[in-house]
This record gives C-alpha cells, sequence and structure tokens, in this order.
C-alpha cells in the first residue's frame, strides 16, 4: 500500500466534498436504480444520465468512469458488482476485480482520493462479513499496484455495514502486521 490509507466512513457517499472520484454501486445498464447508485445518480442530476447511456453498459466485476455531474468530485467510477447467488458463481472473484478496477481508473484518470461504497450487499444481496473483507483485501492490493491513489474512503450507510467493514479492516490489519 506504500503510504496509501483505508479510511471508514459512516454516511452519505454524495456528501463526500474530498474525494475526486466517487465509486457507483452501479448496475449493468449504469441508468440508475435503487440504494447508492439512485443517490449517486440524484445528487449528481441528468448530465450523469445521458454520460451512463453513452458507455453501453457494463457487465459485472468491471467499473467505467463518466463526469460526475452536479457532485463536488471529478468523477464516478461506475463499478458492477454480482448478484450474490450462493457463492458458487465465481462472486468473490467479480466483486474483487470491480474495486480493482474502480482504483486502476481512478489512478489512471490522476484522483488521489475516492469514496466507495460497499458495493453488491444490498439489493444484490452479498453477505456483509465476506463482501467487507473482499472490499478491503481487493482495495489494499490495488492501492499497492495503484500509487496515484493516496486515500480509498469507504462510506457505509449504515451502523451495521460500519461494523462488518471497521472488523474486516482489523483483520487486514493483523495479517499485514503478521507479514511483516
Amino acid at each position: 500500500m506504500a503510504g496509501a490509507r483505508i479510511t471508514l466512513h459512516l454516511g452519505d457517499i454524495t456528501k463526500d466534498a474530498q474525494a475526486e472520484a466517487i465509486v457507483n454501486a452501479a448496475n449493468s445498464s449504469l441508468l440508475g436504480g435503487g440504494g447508492v447508485d439512485g443517490a449517486i445518480h440524484r445528487a449528481a442530476g441528468p448530465t450523469l444520465l445521458g454520460e451512463c447511456r453513452a458507455l453501453g453498459g457494463c457487465p459485472a466485476g468491471s467499473a467505467k468512469i463518466t463526469g460526475a455531474g452536479n457532485l463536488a468530485a471529478r468523477h464516478v467510477i461506475h463499478a458492477v458488482g454480482p448478484v450474490w447467488r450462493g457463492g458458487s458463481q465465481g462472486e468473490a472473484q467479480l466483486l474483487a476485480s470491480c474495486y480493482e478496477q474502480a482504483i486502476a481508473l481512478a489512478a489512471r484518470h490522476r484522483c488521489a482520493t475516492v469514496a466507495l461504497p460497499a458495493i453488491s450487499t444490498g439489493a444484490f444481496g452479498y453477505p456483509l462479513k465476506p463482501a467487507a473483507a473482499i472490499a478491503l483485501g481487493a482495495t489494499d492490493r490495488a492501492l499497492s499496484r495503484q500509487s496515484a491513489v493516496r486515500e480509498a474512503r469507504f462510506w457505509l450507510f449504515d451502523e451495521h455495514t460500519h461494523e462488518a467493514f471497521a472488523a474486516a479492516l482489523a483483520q487486514l490489519q493483523q495479517s499485514r502486521q503478521a507479514r511483516r
């Protein structure tokens, strides 16, 4: 991770005034939806939808970037996580991939600070504890390869999600210490 850091925040990702890019927990159409996706589209305004239409969708495990419309950030990175189907359909790899691709896009567009949500844990049904471990592990690996990104700011909407991510982050930090 070479100087980059992961921080956890409780609240609304659309209110992050420090992030240069906000990662959207998008569906494959990229045309908005509920939860984080709907909140980002509402806060960004209609220009975001227009840019998303031009992208032609995005498969699970991937990410695409647009401008940020009315948000304080410069970019929205639309990361499509997997729908939970029991864990035997490559869900873990797809979830890790969308975080890794989001960090890579942020680095390519010179965004030093990135705000991220808990992708796939809402309507897509991914169990929270394994999703948190995958999200933080994938982000940590991506940060170690992308020196342009200095901070990954996870925005967790409720206390339960924040607690799960805090436990997973503590576990990640312990395993990192044990490897030293």
